[in-house]
């Protein structure tokens, strides 16, 4: 069996990780995925000075997989699904990359698409990982949005990130 959690600077490769996911699990009757990528802002509002031109994303080796593995064993409490995998990138990235992928193994597409949802909306508020972006006007730490928080209080947990 492949690690449920895995933290990384070198991309990732989707169908190779699903593949993982699903090898030999004849149970599996769906799969879902979430893949994040690094946006450049500027498409969203027209604005130069929001263009981000890289993202710095750092953890706590260790802490940060503890961490998550923790997230999915929770996603377990509440859903019925069979295995999940999260790959996570650190490390300098540009627009376009990808930063994140969440997929979960279920029998029915249902509880596989509220596992994923459950551990990106966890992932987002409560994971370890600090992020910076750079942008025409300089580099700045990103904080968390209250609308993360709103997200992970739909499934009962309050977070106070924002």
């Amino acid at each position: 069996m492949s690690a449920r959690v895995l933290i990384q600077t070198a991309d990732f490769d989707l169908s190779a990780e699903i593949d993982a996911l699903r090898a030999q699990d004849l149970r599996v009757g769906a799969v879902c995925s979430f893949v994040g990528t690094v946006r450049d802002t500027r498409a969203l509002t027209g604005q130069a000075q929001d263009e981000v031109q890289a993202m710095e994303l750092e953890h706590y080796p260790g802490m940060t997989e503890k961490s998550i593995e923790a997230m999915i064993d929770e996603a377990h409490t509440r859903f019925d699904f069979y295995g999940a995998r999260v790959v996570h990138r650190v490390g300098r990235l540009l627009p376009a990359d990808q930063i994140v992928l969440v997929a979960v193994t279920s029998a029915h597409r249902g509880e596989s698409f509220k596992a994923c949802e459950f551990l990106m909306d966890y992932l987002k508020t409560q994971a370890p990982f600090w992020k910076k972006e750079q942008t025409p006007e300089g580099a700045h730490w990103v904080d968390a949005r209250v609308s993360d928080d709103a997200a992970l209080a739909r499934w009962g947990i309050q977070a106070t990130n924002a």
